[in-house]
């Protein structure tokens, strides 16, 4: 386990160029494995998760070729074969959830695993939708239970199409439906109360698929046929919410970031740190495969940081950013409530409980919910023992934490952040002035 010591800084000045996307990363991957002739992606994401996606492809049958920061991927054309080995899902349930409904309607066994902490994830929730198409799925601690975890077996086949209400707001429950309702007999429809992420709908149309949305109804038209893209990944804007809120710390900070996706459905982040008291200015932006990707300058108004609270459909929006907002809530001035974010309990780690037990190693005052946190504001932390819990995004949130603490910190297990972004520290470092 790697220790990774974060000394404070003075200011964040600079410019970076972030890795791509990792939830459009995913989904580009799979698409072009099914798709017919070769996609070639630049800009790719470096994480670990995005490449158990790219290696699973590779097991079904496409050959990956990777140059440079570009990677080449030569699709099935709609017929993947069966597998020698389980298909291992890594550390990712983007990959696990998304995979089983791209695979189900093939007439193949398919085993899915995973490391530790994807074990104990929740998959009952893609089970369910997908059952109901036709497939037949098997999980660990029984059909059925609501913890039905991984390992997974789809016996796949045909599949017939649905109408789905999404229980949960998930976009990785939509995905998996979509790509199974891709490929089923029938017209596949879904309905979601809450909004999630977009970045599958924009894939599937880059790829040639027809979907229609109205209102909050999706529906796609089955037995449709992919083909190869040539696209850019944009920048990821979850791992660029370390870096506005690491300006956000400052008041002479200066950061700008290229190359950006800012997507609709993902720029609830973006008006939180406006909210917080950072001022972003757009400096140019443009259209890929439906997706935007532009530039921002971000620093902070004068008076420091304010407060919040986010709850209801704004926590689901922001649920992988939520745990980089907490960790600099002691700094703001009216503290930082989170509520319903109870999907937090099931990520890689129990992001609430591992957020508390940093928080008051170093020093803060809080209060923990079962579904989030009250943090107050106008506190002084100190450097500390950080316990990622070989959580991506617990190492890198409570990096950030420690930029304005008293003292070093020491992150415990850092070599978690590799799974969505292995140049972190390296940027950090290079944008931290001490």
């Amino acid at each position: 386990m790697s220790i990774q010591t974060i000394r404070p800084a003075r200011t964040l000045q600079g410019s970076v160029t972030l890795p791509g996307d990792k939830s459009i990363s995913h989904r580009y991957a799979m698409l072009a494995g099914l798709a017919e002739g070769t996609t070639v992606l630049s800009n790719f994401s470096t994480g670990a998760d995005p490449h158990s996606s790219l290696a699973c492809m590779e097991a079904l049958g496409a050959i990956v070729v990777e140059k440079d920061k570009t990677i080449e991927i030569t699709g099935v054309a709609g017929a993947f074969r069966q597998p020698e080995h389980p298909l291992d899902c890594g550390n990712s349930g983007s990959t696990m959830r998304m995979l089983a409904g791209l695979i189900a309607p093939h007439p193949h066994t398919f085993t899915l695993i995973g490391d530790h902490s994807l074990t104990i994830r929740p998959m009952e929730r893609i089970r369910k939708p997908l059952s109901k198409m036709g497939a037949e799925i098997h999980l660990t601690g029984g059909d059925g239970a609501v913890g039905g975890h991984a390992p997974m077996t789809i016996v796949g086949g045909p599949l017939t199409a649905i109408d789905f209400d999404t229980p949960i707001p998930s976009a990785q429950v939509k995905t998996a439906v979509l790509f199974a309702g891709l490929q089923a007999n029938g017209t596949t429809s879904l309905s979601e109360s809450v909004r999630t992420r977009d970045h599958s709908e924009h894939a599937l149309k880059a790829f040639g698929a027809t979907l229609n949305r109205e209102g909050d109804k999706l529906s796609i038209p089955g037995g449709q046929k992919l083909k190869a893209i040539e696209a850019t990944v944009p920048g990821d804007l979850s791992s660029a919410a370390f870096f506005l809120c690491a300006a956000l710390l400052f008041p002479d900070s200066n950061l700008i970031l290229d190359s950006l996706g800012m997507n609709p459905t993902r720029a609830a982040l973006l008006d939180v740190i406006t909210a917080l008291g950072g001022r972003i200015k757009v400096l140019n932006v443009e259209e890929h495969h439906g997706e935007l990707i532009g530039t921002i300058q971000v620093n902070t108004t004068p008076g420091g940081l304010k407060g919040i609270a986010i709850s209801g459909a704004l926590s689901a929006q922001l649920i992988d950013e939520l745990p980089v907002i907490a960790a600099i809530a002691p700094y703001t001035r009216e503290g930082i409530t989170i509520r319903d974010a109870k999907e937090l309990r099931v990520k890689e780690s129990d992001r609430i409980a591992l957020v508390a037990k940093n928080l008051k190693a170093m020093g803060a005052k809080f209060t923990e919910h079962e579904d989030g946190l009250t943090i107050p504001g106008n506190q002084q932390l100190h450097g500390a023992q950080i316990d990622s819990g070989s959580d991506h995004r617990i190492a890198m949130a409570f990096s950030i934490a420690a930029l304005r603490a008293v003292g070093d910190t020491e992150i415990h297990g850092a070599e978690a952040a590799a799974i969505s972004f292995p140049e972190f520290f390296t940027y950090l470092d290079s944008l931290c002035q001490r």
